[in-house]
């Protein structure tokens, strides 16, 4: 599938993450930051990156501002960007998680 508008999910708040998802065409870029960027980096971007193959999204830029989510808040905010970006929000695709 491909991206048709620049979305957000998450925020800034000790313990969230906030993805952006905007039209790319060079595959799936993130650009993370982190304060455990070190020890969970791999596995953030994994976790992002996971979510947007399920959706069939083969490129896009993301970029992902971590303030110590966990992985189930990292998945969430990614299925809810991806919807978001998708214009899909309406009828989600629960299937594919």
């Amino acid at each position: 599938m491909e991206i048709k508008r620049i979305a957000t999910a998450g925020t800034l708040e000790s313990s969230d993450i906030q993805i952006t998802i905007a039209p790319g065409n060079n595959g799936l870029q993130i650009e993370l930051q982190s304060d455990v960027i070190k020890q969970f980096g791999a596995q953030i971007k994994q976790t992002i990156i996971d979510v947007l193959t399920n959706y069939g999204v083969q490129n896009a830029q993301i970029k992902a501002v971590d303030k110590g989510a966990l992985d189930l808040v990292i998945k969430a905010r990614a299925i809810a960007a991806v919807q978001r970006a998708l214009e899909i929000s309406e009828e989600p695709r629960w299937e594919v998680l």
